[in-house]
């Protein structure tokens, strides 16, 4: 059972303590597995190099790891719940084949379990994940990388996390918390990337029905505050359109080093209302995090998504397709290795191959007040238009905070939303 839920503040999730090597696990179906060295912590589990327990040793090229999370913890019960209902290895393998495709960038499940402590008390317990060992984690190159991806490494990133999405989705599940730290490269094959961290994913159908609009106050803000959706700001369930927009400012922060609202986030209501804006009138949003090139391939993909209605299908290959033009154009072959901090040497456009990063420490909110360019405007994005009007909030900085729990503001701000279906 997963942990109650109480009144009032959320206790803060602990860490299991820790695991000397050679300590032995035993899953559900009675399989042993000796855990290794701590290789990172998270900020509800701890993982650990793993294999079979017959194995004298753990060796540092394992090729699994384990995730351990405290039984009274909540977010590893939740990944768990998406890794045995939705991340079958013959499942994934058999929506591969149906796609046509060469690689699915969702860790298939491998076994879990229960262990209680010596005591016997269930609750001191804990509770872990078996999974494919990966690689380094794309936040973590980008900010190796200065803090900016080429618009090749981009689009080779994107088609990637859109296949994988759409694997998602067809299982009826979506991500919630798309984020550099959530894409991990392939141990063995660094050119895929596989997304990871499912505490967040949440089914988005209940009895093959989609889920209503209905914004909950009581669960705004949930994710990671720089790149959660304007839905999910609002407290609604998560949507496939919530998936596409959390990319699309994640595929943004990556190419220009900076968001308008990032020295923003101790006011969640601030950073949404600056969402709304930037969702309103995408081209300008983009052109103004990306002032020396701007990605077209980008603003056409945030476009797209600004129109989809909530529980509307995506059409994901025309999602894809911003991106493999792109590449195409700039004589980049999309099954090419992914390269980081590299610049394209192959790219035909006229504007400067490279330039100084904009990082978070440097970069200011966006203070234009103008409104956006007359045109044809969708019905929903009339409504976001009309309801992004500005409030004041505070200006105090705050190092990238996931929100796992319902975000507190002292802003006075009222809350914006966008077109339900």
């Amino acid at each position: 059972m997963p942990p109650k839920k109480g009144k009032g503040k959320p206790p803060a999730h602990k860490l299991c303590a820790p695991l000397d090597p050679g300590f032995i696990l035993k899953d559900l179906k009675k399989k042993e597995w000796k855990i290794g060295k701590s290789i990172g912590s998270g900020g509800f589990g701890l993982i650990y190099l793993a294999d079979d327990a017959s194995k004298p040793s753990v060796k540092d090229d394992a090729k699994y790891v384990i995730k351990v999370e405290p039984m009274a913890n909540g977010p590893l019960f939740c990944e768990l719940a998406f890794y045995q209902r939705a991340a079958k290895s013959e499942d994934i393998e058999k929506w591969r084949k149906s796609m046509k495709l060469q690689f699915v960038g969702i860790p298939p499940y491998i076994a879990h379990g229960l262990h209680n402590n010596t005591n016997g008390n269930r609750e001191d317990g804990m509770r872990f994940l078996v999974m494919p060992r990966c690689g380094t984690d794309l936040h973590n190159l980008w900010i190796k990388s200065g803090k900016k991806f080429t618009r090749a490494t981009v689009s080779k990133i994107a088609i990637l996390i859109i296949d994988a999405l759409e694997y998602m989705h067809s299982m009826e599940y979506v991500h919630a918390d798309i984020k550099g730290a959530n894409i991990l490269q392939c141990y063995k094959d660094p050119k895929h990337v596989y997304l990871v961290d499912f505490g967040l994913a949440a089914r988005y159908k209940s009895d093959g029905v989609h889920k209503e609009y209905k914004p909950d106050p009581r669960k705004a803000h949930n994710g990671t505050i720089e790149y959660t959706s304007v839905d999910a700001h609002k407290g609604t369930a998560p949507s496939r359109r919530a998936d596409f927009e959390i990319l699309g400012f994640v595929l943004v922060h990556w190419l220009s080093g900076k968001l308008p609202w990032e020295t923003k986030l101790s006011d969640p209501l601030k950073v949404m209302e600056m969402k709304v804006s930037a969702m309103a009138d995408v081209k300008k949003f983009v052109k103004t995090c990306c002032s020396t090139d701007t990605p077209d391939e980008v603003t056409k993909y945030l476009s797209c998504v600004a129109e989809l209605e909530y529980s509307e299908t995506p059409d994901y290959n025309k999602l894809r397709n911003f991106f493999k033009s792109y590449l195409k154009f700039a004589c980049v072959s999309v099954s090419s290795p992914i390269e980081f901090g590299v610049e394209e040497t192959a790219s035909k456009t006229n504007t400067p191959s490279s330039s100084t990063p904009h990082t978070i420490e440097e970069s200011q909110s966006s203070e234009d007040e103008q409104p956006p360019k007359k045109g044809r405007i969708s019905a929903r994005k009339k409504k976001i238009i009309v309801q992004s009007e500005s409030s004041s909030a505070s200006s105090e900085e705050m190092k990238p905070v996931k929100l796992e729990t319902k975000a507190k503001s002292s802003a006075k701000s009222g809350s914006k939303a966008k077109k339900s279906s």
